[in-house]
């Protein structure tokens, strides 16, 4: 079968190209420039803990090695300090902050080891033609040719070909926040501390909101983020640097301690989500399916979670085809989940940047301001938390067994120690991404004894049978315990790691049936189906 297309070779682009490709699925990615990115310092990407974590099982590079996890967090107003928090080490609610061009060197390397990904340089998308048995682009440049794929994805950026060769819109707002960004190597009196200032005292001598943001990046150098008043003030490089000299001599008694300016540039954000995400055998992703990021919310955290939710079911209908329902899906998961941060964001601007507003929303006009603006920058609440697909069509219903855990149907699993079919103890989190679909039993004390003594004992053997007959490949785990999950209940995950449903035991019936609409009921001919049915029941002893 033929390749899946992706258009532009950006984070997005090629987390995706890796991410297929460790479910065996081969992929071309058409790369509109010359095969290598320009460093630009002043160009940083935020992380949360679980998109950080695929990055470095795609790359096999320790992505955090390379950039900075907060140490904590500092709202500050005028002087007054409204909200101090500190992250401990390995605290997954610490954010990680790194320069893009870092990562998506890293990304590159990996994908010039991965023999399944071929990258396609200077080479920019101008037709695509569909057709029932799959689909043809072409390319202008030195490289033009014609490509023949299965599926063709477009993660090529606002300006998205790929959108608008398809007439698919892009509605939203514009401008919705500027900011002046400068990175400097400097020396600062909170290390490793990222710091919110707002309404800061020292005179101003440029255009600003009054609001600077300042993020640590490895080896003293600092992103610093100006929020710019509506309009489009030119920012020349004077205003600038005073703007820098005033800022850091305020945040160090007056005098501006020596620093080392890198790069800067000015950041517009805009609100955009695309109407349709799906176009028969195209799909997009990243910014060439949504842009946000006021407030500040990272939109390439979105887009990682594009290319890990469309990864998985691509594979099942590369390998397999006849999985429309299971790739509908991707467009009402994700969609939803962006739309509902963008109304959030667009319900809150008014309230933050107009001024006056604020009593008529929150009780307590600084704090309430500062609760908000920290939850979008550290990655909480609902204009900055990653949502969670309790609404999805894949959502199976009517358990009989169902239950309750700590983790919300459809949200990402905490990532337990697990011990794998092997008898080794591994992280939950490492098993993802494989095309698998994960179970996990709930027993206390197997981890203390070798796998051989319990593999054969208990719950084991019905549930190994269960598993087996299941209408999708799936691995099974052994966990000595869950948040809020009693022994011997069984979880079943998604491979992009979302919780699909918890069962009271080991429960053959409702555990496929989970499994079968996990799958958007994409499964094997009905009489396939009946007897993995039959051998599931036969392998628990139910009847």
């Amino acid at each position: 079968m033929d390749p899946v297309i992706i258009v532009g070779a950006g984070p997005v682009g090629l987390t995706l190209a890796l991410a297929l490709a460790r479910q065996e699925v081969p992929s071309v990615v058409l790369d509109e420039g010359p095969g290598k990115d320009e460093p630009r310092p002043a160009r940083t990407v935020v992380l949360r803990e679980d998109t950080a974590a695929l990055l470095e099982r795609l790359t096999g590079v320790a992505v955090a090695d390379h950039g900075v996890r907060w140490t904590g967090w500092r709202s500050v107003r005028r002087r007054q300090v409204l909200t101090e928090i500190t992250f401990d080490e390995g605290d997954p609610a610490a954010p990680l902050h790194l320069a893009q061009h870092v990562l998506t060197g890293a990304l590159r390397a990996a994908v010039a080891h991965e023999p399944l990904v071929e990258v396609a340089a200077d080479s920019r998308l101008d037709s695509i033609e569909q057709e029932r048995s799959g689909i043809s682009a072409h390319t202008r440049g030195p490289k033009g040719t014609w490509w023949r794929g299965s599926y063709l994805v477009g993660c090529d950026g606002p300006r998205s070909t790929v959108r608008k060769l398809q007439d698919i819109r892009f509605p939203g707002r514009t401008s919705v926040e500027r900011h002046a960004v400068a990175a400097l190597r400097v020396e600062l009196p909170w290390e490793g501390q990222a710091l919110l200032h707002r309404m800061p005292p020292w005179r101003s001598s440029g255009p600003s909101a009054g609001e600077v943001t300042a993020r640590p990046l490895p080896d003293g150098v600092w992103r610093l983020d100006w929020l710019l008043p509506p309009g489009k003030d030119l920012v020349t490089p004077d205003i600038l640097v005073a703007r820098i000299r005033e800022t850091l001599a305020g945040w160090t008694d007056g005098t501006t301690p020596a620093y080392d300016l890198l790069d800067t540039g000015v950041h517009t954000v805009h609100h955009r989500l695309a109407r349709r995400w799906r176009a028969g055998r195209v799909f997009l992703a990243g910014d060439a399916a949504h842009l946000l990021g006021a407030l500040g919310t990272q939109g390439l955290d979105e887009g990682l979670r594009d290319a890990d939710n469309l990864a998985w079911k691509l594979a099942p209908a590369w390998h397999h085809g006849h999985h429309e329902a299971l790739l509908d899906s991707y467009q009402a998961e994700r969609r939803a989940v962006v739309a509902a941060r963008l109304r959030a964001a667009d319900q809150l601007l008014p309230v933050l940047r107009g001024g006056g507003g604020l009593r008529h929303y929150v009780p307590g006009a600084a704090r309430g301001h500062d609760a908000l603006l920290t939850d979008g920058h550290l990655g909480r609440g609902p204009v900055g938390a990653p949502g969670a697909y309790a609404d999805s069509p894949l959502t199976p219903r009517h358990l009989e067994a169902e239950i309750q855990v700590d983790t919300p149907f459809g949200s990402p699993v905490a990532d337990v120690r697990v011990t794998a079919e092997d008898g080794s103890f591994v992280q939950l989190r490492d098993r993802l991404g494989r095309g698998a679909l994960l179970v996990v039993l709930i027993a206390p004390g197997t981890g203390v004894w070798d796998r051989k003594h319990w593999v054969s004992a208990g719950v084991m053997p019905r549930l190994a049978a269960a598993v087996a007959a299941l209408p999708h490949p799936a691995e099974l785990l052994v966990a000595e315990g869950y948040p809020g999950a009693p022994a011997h209940s069984v979880l079943l995950v998604r491979p992009d790691g979302h919780l699909v449903t918890a069962l009271n035991g080991v429960r053959p019936a409702d555990l496929y049936a989970a499994a079968e609409a996990t799958l958007g009921g994409a499964v094997p001919e009905e009489k396939e189906q009946e007897e993995k049915k039959e051998e599931a029941e036969a392998g628990s002893g139910v009847r």
